[in-house]
Parts: structure tokens; C-alpha cells; sequence
């Protein structure tokens, strides 16, 4: 079934691009009135959170009302958004489709943003059949359903977040990335809950390490007897040039509790400088208010790197990366990582992580020491 449908969404899509009335040449035409644009953005998490600093570029900038069509799974992303003024979540057919198209309609919408880096049938639909004057994207197969494209920089070499910036010049808008955060803000409910809750978690206020277990697939899983051994190295590490102690937060999915659960199983006693404890929560917003109160982040190729960065909060990953593109690492934030061309993290070694992240953490650990 899938299948079929796979194969009729590609005929579909052949179908709009040899229908598109908009061509390559209409590049340099006039864009008139920009005061309304719609962004859209499906997919997952990490997918929403990367189009945040190109966003809040063209809200500062331009000052326009900004629209985002999402997908029910990241819409919420931008709830709390200052930039934003409205969302609409995509439905599932024609009726979605349909109800899309009253919008922009209703909304008199003027522009529209593709901030996709590949080709999706559903967007590609949107936009040819919407009747605005200004539609834009990366330049891909489907440029012809576009008014203006950006040539798409090369996925091997560049962040996706400086992708997505290159479409801010369609704007005739100028991009500094080193000016340029992924954007998230927790509600003030999340984050005093988030506050009283590591309060009464841990007894002193020591350097605090998120260890993310959870990411989006099972390859993604270090595995448990590597993550206890990785909480024991915290808990107990020792230098007596730097007196701050560890506390560790080990940061779960509710699918991974039994995982949690064991790796929390360390011994937390007067031998153990530091403290240990889980957390997880459905709520997402709770969830990023804990980020936000991190000294740093462990964690695997997941949306909590991105969350860590709209904090400014230094990240250390373990990365599965068997493509040929650049990995999709926290934007604008110290990081350092270790990576492995297998498909899962099952063969990446304790001991080379270990060693690699102790320098990574002596240097943050240092600098608080120094900064207090």
C-alpha cells in the first residue's frame, strides 16, 4: 500500500512541476508586498527548531506578521515564539489541503517560505495551488513552483541552519551567523516547576550534566552498561585543582524507563562527590525548561542538541554519521563529538568516548571554577 501511494505522489509531483506557471526567470522580478509570510515546516523536532534563527532574522528585520504551517509533530515548537503570530497545524488530505488554502486565503497570506532542504509532495501541492504573489524556497527539483530560489550550499560542509539562512537574501536581507540562536522559550509555569524541582533533587548546587539516553531511534542507543559506566566516571570524577563537584541528571523518554532506571542504579553515597537522579517528562515545554538549567549536555543526534543551544548550554555528542552530509550538531554553541560510520552506536567504544568527552568537560568544569 505504501508503495502505491509513494508511486502516486511522485506522478502527482510530476504532474505540478510540468503545470507550474512560475519560472526560473521570474528571479528578479519586483516582490511587492511583504507583510504577510507564511512559513512551512514539517516533520520532526530538530526539523523546527533549525528554521528558528532565520525566522527571528526576517521578524527583526522586516517586522512582517509570521505564519507557520507545521506538522502535529513539532508544531508545538513554535508555540511561545515571539516571532510568530500564528500556527496551523497540516492535516492529513484533501481536507487539510483544503483548509490550508482557506488560510492563506482568510489571512491574505502574500508570501510563502518552502524551508524544506528536500522535495515533499504535500508542500510542493500547497504551494503550486496557492494563489500568492511570492513564493520561495532552496532551489531543487521543483524550482519552477517557486518565484524566487536561493541556490541550496552544499549538506557536506555546511550546518543546515546556515542553509536556511541563505534563504533570508531573497529577502535582500544580509545573514551574520555568529548573530543568528535557534529559538526556544519555555513557559514560566515549565520553567518555576523545572526550578523546584532540581532544588529538591539535589542537595548542593554543583556543575550539572544532562546525560540524554532517548533519540528518535533504537540505533541511537549507547546501551546500558556504557551509560552507567559513563555516570560512575561523573559521580566520581576528582581533581583537586577544580573543586566543583558533579551532579548528574539522566534526561528519558518515557519508552526508555526500564532503560533509566538501570543506569540510574549507580551507587550514591559519601564515596561519590556528586548525585544522580532521572527525569522525564510528556511535556515538552517542562522537558526544555530542564535543559535550559544544564551546565552541559551528553546526549545523542536528537532534538535536545538544539534545545541545549537555544540555551547557549555547551554539548557533547555520540553521533551515528553514514551519509556524506555534515551531521546535524547544536548551532552556535560549543561542541565536541564523537561519531561512527556503523549504523547504530553499537561497537562505539566506552573508553574513546570517555576520554575524549573528560577533556571536553575538564575545560567547561575549569571555566566555572574560574568564573566563580
Amino acid at each position: 500500500m505504501k508503495k502505491i501511494e509513494h508511486f502516486l505522489k511522485n506522478i502527482l509531483l510530476q504532474l505540478l512541476l510540468f503545470a507550474a506557471k512560475f519560472k526560473k526567470d521570474n528571479n528578479n522580478a519586483p516582490m511587492g508586498n511583504l507583510s504577510k509570510i507564511l512559513f512551512i515546516r514539517l516533520n520532526r523536532i530538530g526539523d523546527a527548531l533549525v528554521t528558528t534563527p532565520l525566522i527571528h532574522l526576517i521578524k527583526k528585520k522586516l517586522n512582517p506578521k509570521i505564519y507557520i504551517l507545521a506538522d502535529k509533530k513539532n508544531s508545538f515548537v513554535y508555540t511561545n515564539n515571539p516571532d510568530i503570530d500564528g500556527i496551523i497545524t497540516l492535516k492529513k488530505g484533501i481536507k487539510g489541503i483544503l483548509e490550508i488554502k482557506e488560510f492563506i486565503k482568510s489571512r491574505k497570506i502574500d508570501t510563502i517560505v518552502d524551508l524544506h532542504d528536500d522535495i515533499s509532495t504535500t508542500v510542493s501541492y500547497i504551494i503550486a495551488m496557492s494563489r500568492v504573489k511570492n513564493k520561495f524556497g532552496l532551489e531543487k527539483e521543483n524550482k519552477n513552483i517557486y518565484t524566487k530560489t536561493i541556490q541550496k550550499l552544499d549538506s557536506k560542509n555546511t550546518h543546515v541552519v546556515t542553509r536556511l539562512l541563505e534563504i533570508a537574501k531573497l529577502f535582500n536581507l544580509r545573514t551574520d551567523n555568529s548573530k543568528n540562536w535557534i529559538g526556544y522559550y519555555p513557559k514560566y509555569p515549565s520553567m518555576k516547576k523545572a526550578e523546584d524541582f532540581l532544588k529538591k533533587t539535589f542537595e548542593n548546587k554543583s556543575f550539572l550534566i544532562g546525560v540524554n539516553i532517548s533519540a528518535g531511534s533504537d540505533a541511537r542507543f549507547w546501551g546500558v552498561e556504557r551509560y552507567k559506566s559513563l555516570i560512575e566516571f561523573l559521580l566520581n570524577y576528582n581533581r583537586q585543582d577544580i573543586p566543583e563537584s558533579i551532579n548528574v541528571l539522566i534526561l528519558y523518554a518515557p519508552k526508555d524507563l526500564d532503560y533509566a532506571e538501570k543506569i540510574a542504579n549507580v551507587n550514591n553515597n559519601k564515596s561519590t562527590k556528586g548525585q544522580s537522579a532521572i527525569f522525564c517528562s510528556e511535556d515538552f515545554d517542562e522537558f526544555a525548561a530542564v535543559i535550559s538549567d544544564l551546565d552541559l549536555l551528553f546526549s545523542p543526534d536528537t532534538a535536545a542538541v538544539h534545545l541545549a543551544a537555544a540555551f547557549h548550554i555547551p554539548v557533547f555528542g555520540i553521533y551515528v554519521h553514514d551519509t556524506d552530509e555534515m551531521i546535524w550538531s547544536p548551532y552556535g554553541v560549543e561542541f565536541d563529538c564523537i561519531t561512527t560510520k556503523d549504523p547504530n552506536l553499537k561497537n562505539m567504544d566506552f573508553e574513546d568516548v570517555k576520554n575524549k568527552f573528560g577533556d571536553f568537560l575538564e575545560k567547561h568544569l575549569w571555566e566555572k571554577s574560574n568564573s566563580e
